[in-house]
């Protein structure tokens, strides 16, 4: 029993940002899928709810579908997953298809997998049963994964509290520019706003960033200093 327990702890880990996504495999409603294997050189969201037919994840779920080419021109893919059979699964997106208007969605089709986890074997992979909150259902979280299959970003939320998707969308954005230009963004940055240059490795580079005169770049003190975005 005890070493049952102990494997199940470990199952249950959460991983931190920087480790490898763990891998898995599983049936969803798009067909079978290999993570990270189908995956490689795209980035992905994992994000979990609670069951089907519930109405915050009915919202959320709107919202991704809509957003998906959003996301899929970031070279990103979206996996939803809860606690629940592929027939309750697709009965539920049918509803969704057929019948729910929200917030001018209507007529939503969900292309994007599902995965079914009756066992939790994936969420207990990913530290998505918080025993608090229910044994019997996933919390609503969010893993953010990026081409090299490495968690970038994790994000959880009460089951009352539906998701943020243009917050997740500007995540995507700021992580991809931060990696690509070597850079960092400031609280509340948005697409196109100034961005923060690393910190200088000497007091020689201190001294001459401050006293700079480029029109690119300007600084608040020898620690904090911006690069100007062409608008």
């Amino acid at each position: 029993m005890e070493e049952q327990n102990q494997t199940q702890e470990a199952q249950s880990r959460l991983p931190l940002i920087g480790d490898p996504a763990p891998s898995f495999k599983a049936k969803t409603t798009m067909g079978p899928i290999n993570f990270p294997e189908d995956y490689k050189g795209k980035w992905v969201i994992l994000f979990s709810h609670p069951a089907d037919f519930t109405p915050v994840c009915t919202t959320e779920f709107m919202t991704f579908a809509t957003m998906q080419e959003d996301f899929r021109k970031l070279n990103t893919e979206l996996i939803g997953l809860s606690i629940d059979s592929i027939y309750a699964h697709i009965a539920w997106l049918r509803t969704i298809k057929e019948k729910i208007e929200f917030n001018g969605m209507k007529n939503v089709e969900v292309n994007f997998p599902v995965i079914e986890d009756l066992k939790m074997h994936v969420s207990r992979k990913f530290g998505m049963i918080h025993s608090n909150s229910s044994t019997t259902q996933a919390v609503r979280a969010v893993f953010i994964m990026d081409p090299d299959s490495k968690v970038r970003a994790i994000l959880y939320y009460p089951l009352s509290t539906g998701r943020n998707m243009d917050e997740i969308k500007r995540m995507i954005i700021a992580m991809q520019k931060a990696d690509k230009e070597q850079i960092a963004t400031p609280a509340n940055w948005q697409p196109g706003d100034d961005v923060i240059v690393p910190p200088p490795g000497s007091c020689g580079t201190a001294r001459d960033r401050v006293e700079s005169k480029d029109d690119d770049q300007y600084c608040l003190d020898w620690f904090m200093c911006f690069r100007r975005e062409k608008k």
